[in-house]
């Protein structure tokens, strides 16, 4: 319940008992300066006598009693506390106590507004279909013996009705509003007035539906000269609808057409369905091209089908036109079916011939250093592969990216002078580059790269300034051993070095790594090796 625990009832009459003025919500709201109460009302009924207290919740979370000595204001009736009357203070929490059980209310006390009759924050929303009965009964569970005169109010402008303050109508457009029952009250010999408002929204009836003939617009009827036709029209309508034939000529009307009468029923599920037939006997040339319309008419406007007798065989496609449409539909489709075929196989191939063309150049504004740091496994472990694998950071990787494609590599031990704070230079060069090559391995984690890995993760996932791109060195049967963050990346920038077939500066392996490359168009310093490069570290 609302406001004052008010009963304004639409449609329908609230029933009277001590149940509606229990205050069952947890969370209420009420409007400063009005009488309020809350109501306990027991699940089961009370046999045994038992002590009833009262508490409101302070700002420490700890429970006062209210007594009658607390405020002038306050009432206690065993399961009632009521406020004569509320104000904006006593907003909080209250909680009603039998022996041990307890039940609590979360209270808000809204400004009043001193602009209107009533509070937007207090207004109940209902919606009425137009022509449907409108009730608007102010009658008060709680406060009735208190009433003693009672007014109804439209848009805060008073509804002159003293013997009995309701409203009880067809509703119209019209009644559409703010309706506020508004309750004088005497107690103390103070008086009083308690409000409930609500917003009536005044909508057309659902029942009725926009008119609609079933099938296309246009129907062209294949007939033979001299025989008959029938051409039945059905749609969807309202009760009050009606549908006819609509086919006027300026030589007269021709003795052979012949309306039927108007058929309507109603479906199971409460909708009218309407058809009407026209029959057209001995069909000539007068009846060849020519439009009869069936229309359906309504409050909501017009709805038209219009019918066309062709003779047998004028409405057929040739079989040479259609043939070629078929064709041609045909190779258009397989052309685009290729296409995107094409595309999706040689997208890589097709990206960087648009970098290439477009002369796009992603490095010119970014402010930072290196295209890229190389992270390898910097042991020497032989049984491993190590070696191997840092000849391939170390001597292939900026043997085709720098010295074939014009890239800047960073690259650690080659790169930085020793005798620096390591971790410091580490994340200072990954910050100054724009992607983060990682050569993997299984022993990758197990070494002091790690913290490389940790860096590019950072600034990866967490500041978004770099791209991680894996180069799978030596297969590798999972990839648990990586954190879960590089997990989450690896099905997108995974690379696999498949020794010979990746050699070639055209292979698969180059093409995707430039790809993940940032686009430049930077000019290439070639070396004496142009043909391909090789982990041996000279040229074959």
């Amino acid at each position: 319940m609302h406001l004052g625990q008010l009963s304004l009832t639409l449609l329908v009459l609230m029933l009277r008992g001590t149940s509606e003025t229990c205050t069952s919500r947890r969370h209420i709201n009420a409007v400063e300066g009005e009488p309020f109460f809350l109501k306990y009302c027991p699940l089961s009924p009370v046999h045994e006598p038992s002590t009833t207290k009262w508490f409101k919740t302070n700002e420490s979370d700890e429970k006062v009693e209210l007594r009658l000595s607390s405020s002038p204001r306050i009432t206690l009736h065993d399961y009632v506390l009521e406020f004569w009357p509320i104000e904006l203070d006593d907003s909080g929490s209250y909680v009603f106590q039998r022996g041990n059980h307890t039940y609590d209310w979360k209270l808000n006390v809204i400004r009043r507004s001193k602009h209107s009759c009533f509070t937007e924050k207090q207004v109940t929303s209902k919606t009425v279909e137009v022509g449907t009965a409108l009730q608007v009964d102010c009658s008060h569970s709680y406060y009735h013996d208190l009433v003693h005169r009672t007014a109804l109010y439209k848009n805060c402008e008073k509804i002159e009705n003293n013997k009995n303050p309701s409203l009880k109508k067809n509703a119209e457009f019209k009644d559409q509003g703010y309706y506020t029952c508004m309750f004088f009250l005497h107690h103390n010999g103070k008086l009083f007035n308690v409000t409930s408002t609500y917003n009536i929204t005044i909508v057309e009836d659902r029942s009725t539906i926009i008119p609609a003939i079933l099938g296309p617009k246009i129907n062209h009827v294949e007939v033979e000269l001299g025989t008959d036709v029938q051409l039945n029209c059905s749609a969807w309508l309202n009760e009050k609808d009606y549908i006819y034939w609509n086919f006027h000529r300026k030589d007269g009307h021709d003795p052979n057409e012949h309306e039927g009468e108007e058929i309507k029923i109603r479906t199971s599920e409460g909708k009218w369905h309407a058809s009407r037939i026209l029959r057209i006997e001995n069909i000539n040339e007068k009846n060849l091209n020519f439009s009869y319309n069936c229309t359906v008419s309504s409050e909501k406007g017009l709805d038209t089908k219009h019918f066309i007798l062709v003779t047998k065989g004028r409405g057929d496609i040739p079989g040479h036109v259609f043939t070629r449409g078929m064709v041609t539909a045909l190779v258009i489709s397989g052309g685009i079916v290729c296409l995107v075929i094409a595309g999706v196989i040689y997208r890589i191939d097709l990206a960087l011939f648009y970098r290439h063309f477009m002369g796009r150049d992603e490095t010119l504004t970014d402010g930072k250093t290196y295209d890229a740091f190389v992270s390898y496994l910097k042991g020497c472990g032989p049984a491993h592969g190590e070696e191997q694998e840092r000849a391939f950071a170390v001597e292939v990787l900026p043997r085709v990216l720098e010295e074939h494609f014009g890239y800047k590599l960073c690259i650690f031990e080659r790169d930085v002078a020793p005798g620096g704070a390591v971790v410091d230079e580490i994340h200072s060069l990954i910050e100054q580059s724009r992607r983060l090559i990682i050569v993997l391995s299984t022993s990758y984690m197990l070494n002091e790269v790690r913290y490389e890995l940790e860096s590019g993760l950072h600034e990866a996932l967490v500041e978004r300034k770099i791209k991680i791109i894996l180069i799978e060195f030596t297969p590798l049967s999972d990839f648990t051993f990586l954190p879960q963050s590089l997990q989450l990346l690896k099905s997108h920038r995974v690379l696999k070095w498949k020794a010979d077939k990746s050699l070639p500066y055209n292979s698969k392996f180059w093409k995707n790594l430039l790809y993940l490359m940032p686009a430049k168009t930077v000019q290439p310093r070639r070396g004496e090796c142009e043909a391909e490069p090789v982990l041996a570290g000279s040229c074959p």
